[in-house]
């Protein structure tokens, strides 16, 4: 369990935090007394997690593309964070293909302006960069990608996001490794989440989610994919779990860790269907003919027996555990007009149900 003295009154700056994962993050370092501000430029979807449960009441936002590096090292220098969660990218490989340049100066330049930014602490910080399973040299191996493996891409998006491990580890040896240093970094490599919030495109649930609110039939591509399916909270737990082990122990700088479900958790996409209609009964989805025109893994799987070992950290939730949250988070939503104390509340009682969990496991 998570020690929540650690993260109580200390400053923490989390990019991203409008995003699906971010607000997650902010949220659940919100109810643990963080002072979190939030980094982005946009809220990427409409509707939102962010706004449904309107966490902008709680916690300080700043409105910044971390493209901008002047603006970005501005707010480290004044806010002076004791911890950073770096979670802003673009991160849909079908946008990608369509917008190769922003997705290359979100997810490599952007997170080389974080690095840059770093610089401006005065005090030691504590930063967990978040990657993708997407950075591995896409070999379709059923082992699971170890946190060694070959990084590479052949989208955009993978490309981008294996190029910014390698500005990281640059930065790290550098940068941040004197005697001296007071910037403490690893990197966090999750594969494809799943819980209520999430509306982004071109993406399983959102999209049958989508259909669902509408009565209508989800289209869906590529239903023998494989996937490591997990909760979003499962992953958001590895992050403060990395975060505060890096703040005891500072020889994890430099560590990369990734955070997937266990062996028997990688699941077809029809299989993850069949467990969202237990929950939704009228749920209905049909399989595209047509094939889309862009590359996409047809196997990703992680090892994660690295954050076993040296985190204590395992993923607890089946995947009907899984599906159920995700199932009444969104029943909840549509079902209620007046909804964003309540949906808050809804949320934080699924962090609660997830930490009832670990006591348990």
């Amino acid at each position: 369990m998570i020690n929540k003295k650690i993260f109580k009154n200390k400053k923490v700056i989390v990019t991203g935090h409008t995003g699906f994962k971010g607000t997650w993050l902010s949220l659940w370092l919100n109810t643990m007394g963080a002072k979190v501000l939030g980094i982005s430029k946009n809220i990427p979807t409409d509707p939102s997690h962010f706004k449904s449960i309107n966490l902008k009441k709680k916690i300080k936002n700043s409105k910044i593309n971390i493209c901008n590096y002047n603006k970005l090292s501005n707010v480290f220098k004044k806010y002076q964070p004791d911890f950073v969660f770096h979670l802003a990218a673009q991160s849909l490989v079908k946008k990608s293909y369509l917008n190769p340049i922003e997705t290359w100066h979100s997810n490599t330049i952007g997170t080389l302006n974080v690095l840059e930014s770093l610089k401006q602490i005065k005090k030691k910080v504590y930063v967990v960069i978040i990657t993708s399973d997407k950075s591995y040299k896409n070999l379709e191996i059923s082992r699971g990608y170890k946190e060694d493996d070959l990084l590479g891409g052949k989208d955009p998006y993978s490309a981008s996001k294996g190029s910014a491990e390698f500005v990281i580890q640059s930065y790290i040896k550098s940068f941040f490794s004197n005697k001296k240093n007071n910037v403490f970094i690893s990197v966090a490599r999750a594969g494809n989440v799943i819980g209520g919030g999430d509306w982004s495109t071109d993406r399983l649930i959102p999209d049958c989610i989508k259909s669902y609110s509408n009565n209508k039939v989800a289209a869906i591509r590529s239903p023998n994919s494989t996937r490591p399916w997990q909760h979003v909270l499962e992953v958001i737990y590895g992050y403060l779990t990395l975060a505060s082990k890096i703040y005891l122990d500072k020889k994890l700088h430099g560590e990369v860790f990734n955070f997937g479900p266990g062996k028997k958790s990688n699941f077809t996409v029809l299989y993850i269907l069949s467990k969202i209609k237990n929950n939704l009964p009228n749920f209905k989805w049909k399989i595209r003919k047509n094939k889309h025109n862009f590359f996409e893994s047809k196997l990703l799987k992680l090892n994660s027996n690295k954050a076993y070992k040296k985190l204590g950290w395992s993923s607890i939730l089946t995947i009907n555990e899984s599906t159920k949250l995700v199932s009444d988070w969104y029943n909840f939503f549509y079902k209620n007009k007046k909804k964003d104390q309540e949906l808050y509340k809804l949320s934080v009682n699924q962090i609660n149900y997830y930490l009832s969990k670990l006591k348990n496991k």
